[in-house]
């Protein structure tokens, strides 16, 4: 089944929720939807669903339009971030409900909750209601009921968002295999890009209810078309340093300059917003032409196994995305070191003018 949302507008009292929305999904597709809170993820998913209808636009199914089309009358699954499960039904009885409704064959049913139940690590909670089961064991319940159906299109609306860490990591593994073998559409909404490239497959970018990008996950990290996908697409968001270029180097007001990448050398002299990532900016020489900057520390992040360290230098604030634990004192002053040769390069308007040959290929923001 294909999914396509055509030219989709969704107002409510006067206020866009999603605006001129067009995005096909192709058959068997595993698809992240990435965007801040209120970037229009789960409004998308709902009109997706048929739980709401949109105020412009039109959807399609297999080229079937299904406008109006209700949720009932659609095969649809969806995952919620909030938990819902029947609390005086066992776990078994909940993933079995929508097999029931379906007047599957009993065999079939327990075929199915029990593979179901087993990939989620549930199986010996069977028999329990509920209120018996901790928080991570109600959602992988709330899973598997989406996940049980043969659905065409199965919904996940930040589903694993209050499960502790190593949870997440397997649950989301498990899902990216599943929907290896399933021709169903996946569409899997997240706050967090380090998640959607976790997921992989393709990647719809979201901000303030308009589609920024959307196509492979690796590729849009890689090259993405503007700043603000950019910004989403990086966990910190990365950094932005207006400068200008000409033939020969870029300056950052008059106290940088360096000189400027080959590949540079072709665009128009003139001014620019250079983007680096923090996971890009290092407290030791990586290359020979990183730029070395003294910088006052602001504050340290430390965040697990990593340390997001923000520091000022007098024209421009940085932030750093280092492995490891790091605590610099306030207002220490350290050299770190920029590459030069791995800047994204926008215009004045946002829009992407030059993609570093390396400007991706590490796994955080």
């Amino acid at each position: 089944m294909s999914l396509h949302l055509k030219n989709i507008d969704h107002v409510v009292g006067g206020v866009s929720h999603i605006s001129g929305v067009d995005l096909e999904l192709k058959p068997g597709s595993f698809n992240v939807l990435l965007g801040r809170t209120l970037a229009g993820k789960t409004t998308l998913m709902r009109l997706m669903a048929g739980l709401e209808q949109p105020t412009k636009g039109r959807i399609l199914m297999d080229e079937k339009d299904v406008t109006g089309v209700s949720v009932r009358k659609r095969n649809v699954s969806m995952v919620y971030q909030q938990f819902i499960n029947y609390p005086s039904l066992s776990v078994y009885n909940n993933i079995a409900s929508p097999l029931k409704l379906a007047k599957a064959p009993k065999a079939e049913i327990d075929k199915r909750v029990r593979e179901t139940a087993a990939m989620l690590g549930i199986e010996h909670l069977l028999e329990r209601l509920p209120l018996e089961l901790s928080g991570g064991q109600q959602q992988r319940t709330a899973m598997g009921r989406a996940l049980v159906k043969d659905a065409d299109l199965i919904l996940f609306d930040e589903p694993l968002v209050n499960l502790d860490y190593k949870l997440r990591e397997a649950l989301r593994d498990e899902l990216r295999e599943l929907f290896k073998t399933r021709n169903c559409i996946a569409v899997y909404a997240t706050t967090e890009p380090n998640e959607a490239l976790a997921l992989g497959g393709n990647t719809a970018v979201l901000h303030e209810g308009k589609l920024l990008q959307y196509g492979a996950t690796e590729e849009i990290y890689r090259k993405p078309n503007g700043i603000l996908s950019a910004e989403m697409f990086s966990e910190p968001p990365i950094n932005i340093v207006p400068g200008h270029l000409t033939e020969e180097e870029i300056t950052f007001d008059s106290d940088i300059h360096f000189p400027c990448d080959e590949a540079l050398r072709n665009l128009p002299a003139g001014e620019y917003n250079f983007g680096v990532r923090a996971s890009h900016i290092h407290l030791k020489p990586h290359a020979v032409d990183d730029l070395e900057l003294n910088v006052k520390v602001d504050v340290a992040e430390i965040s697990g196994s990593e340390t997001f360290l923000h520091v000022r230098h007098p024209l421009f604030p940085l932030v750093l995305n280092l492995a490891g634990v790091y605590s610099p004192k306030v207002d220490d002053t350290i050299a770190i070191y920029f590459p030069t040769h791995k800047l994204f390069v926008f215009d004045k308007q946002g829009a992407i003018v030059h993609t570093p040959e390396t400007g991706g290929g590490h796994s955080h923001g």
